[in-house]
């Protein structure tokens, strides 16, 4: 390496004046990339820093930037158009006066309606989650829907396939859409079986070898879980198919909430797949044959709305739902979330509810699976407690949780974080449900981990180089973590 280095430095002071040539490209390189980056019009803040990068490495910040710099997926209006030809929405009734505001963003934001669920199930843990999964796919007779961000070829990834396997071979049309990252380490071959049963599998953002004048995907993931049987009853939360998250196999899986749900409500997520199954095949033939399977509208008991956010729509949906959501609480605000590396807006109000005397506690790991997250996450802790607001760190496993609930109606359990890689990069689904009944169960749930959940006391030890320091260095890596 350093040969060549050295052959090449040799051949360059052949010419002359190749300082002058070197400082004008080096001149061109940055107003031509600098020009792309400013006129996205992005936060200063962000755009300021590519540029400092993209200065200080030269064409390498190029590369970087090509790959990982900020993107847009410009699918929604077409997206929007095609699907609801066939899946007209189901409008269900405005809640109370106090969630109106919430319901009509999430509306305005997302494109989909205001509906409701007839039966909410909240499931804690993959063991339940994949007993109840399994039971439903076994009895599947039309369609069966599937989107995960992580999908193993382990035990409890095996049982499922072997599932689908099984109902595809007797007619049952079985569609799996897994993100080209996050299921990297399942080989393809795994799911032959399926392939050779009649099912099919998509890939969300595969690598594009070969085409290299496009911009690569690899930083914008689909993060969404979701499974859609019949178009009667769904799921989605937090689980992915993996043993990572089977207690029943691992007695160090992780902690987690997903949600099983009946109702009209499944219409919108049967809406989100379709839309997702798409754009990641470039098929569209298929979504009239899913209407036809999709049962009568029956509007249910419980307001249920769909939340979708992703990097094809400028409104990050999700965070501004839930910060208007916080800002909307009279009494408490409780946060639960795996990885929490809050924006601006999020921090001023989480700290406004507490300053105002509200009852505001954040449920985080002790450690999670990314010491550089726990270290970022924990880097906003002091200011939070001197606003009022409660921390807990939940141990000894990993809590995978993503749930908020505000008040004593108004809950959102989902897929997203509650950090700028969800909010704005990847492509996340949540439930938004204004009940009563599913917001005191939510709060049990929640009320019952804090038994495994110290709390960080404000004069917590903070030494130099094991705390204050990394702290400090993560917080600056906040943004891109």
């Amino acid at each position: 390496m350093l040969d060549a280095l050295h052959v090449a430095w040799s051949w360059l002071h052949q010419f002359e004046h190749y300082t002058l040539y070197l400082t004008l490209g080096w001149i061109g390189y940055l107003v031509w990339l600098g020009g792309w980056i400013v006129l996205q019009k992005r936060a200063p803040v962000a755009t300021l820093g590519w540029l400092l990068g993209l200065a200080a490495l030269p064409y390498i910040g190029f590369l970087i930037y090509f790959v990982l710099g900020p993107q847009r997926i410009k699918r929604q209006r077409l997206r929007r158009a095609r699907s609801k030809v066939a899946l007209p929405p189901a409008e269900g009734p405005i809640a109370a006066p106090e969630a109106r505001e919430l319901q009509r963003l999430a509306r305005a934001t997302t494109g989909l309606p205001v509906t409701t669920a007839t039966v909410v199930r909240l499931l804690v843990d993959g063991g339940a989650t994949y007993d109840a999964l399994l039971a439903d796919v076994r009895t599947a007779r039309h369609q069966i829907h599937l989107e995960y961000y992580i999908y193993a070829a382990d035990a409890t990834g095996t049982v499922l396939r072997d599932a689908l396997v099984e109902r595809a071979r007797n007619g049952v049309i079985v569609r799996l859409l897994l993100d080209a990252v996050g299921s990297s380490s399942c080989p393809r071959r795994f799911f032959a079986p399926l392939l050779a049963a009649g099912g099919e599998v998509a890939w969300f953002h595969p690598m594009r070898f070969g085409r290299i004048w496009k911009r690569p995907w690899l930083n914008l993931r689909s993060h969404r879980k979701i499974v859609v049987i019949d178009g009667n009853v769904a799921f989605t939360g937090g689980i992915n198919v993996t043993d990572d998250e089977n207690e029943r196999l691992r007695s160090d899986a992780f902690r987690d909430l997903h949600v099983r749900l009946e109702g009209d409500c499944v219409r919108s997520l049967q809406q989100v797949f379709v839309e997702d199954w798409a754009y990641a095949t470039g098929t569209r033939d298929f979504i009239s044959s899913v209407a036809t399977v999709m049962p009568p509208l029956q509007p249910g008991p419980i307001a249920a709305q769909v939340l979708t956010s992703g990097p094809d729509s400028p409104w990050e949906a999700i965070h501004r739902l839930h910060v208007g959501a916080i800002h909307s609480a009279r009494q408490r605000v409780w946060l639960a979330t795996p990885y929490f590396v809050p924006g601006a807006a999020a921090i001023m109000a989480l700290s406004s509810a507490a300053l105002a005397g509200l009852d505001v506690r954040l449920l985080v790991p002790k450690m999670s699976d990314s010491r550089l997250v726990t270290y970022a996450a924990r880097s906003y802790f002091d200011d939070l407690m001197l606003a009022g607001v409660r921390i807990y760190e939940y141990g000894p496993r990993m809590l995978h949780t993503k749930a908020m609930l505000v008040d004593d109606d108004v809950a959102i359990i989902g897929t997203a974080n509650f950090d700028a890689r969800s909010f704005r990069l990847n492509f996340e689904v949540s439930m938004l449900f204004v009940d009563t009944t599913i917001a005191a169960e939510l709060a049990r749930l929640i009320e019952g981990e804090f038994a495994s959940a110290p709390r960080v006391r404000e004069h917590r030890a903070q030494p130099l180089w094991t705390v204050r320091l990394p702290e400090a260095l993560a917080r600056l890596l906040s943004p891109v973590l």
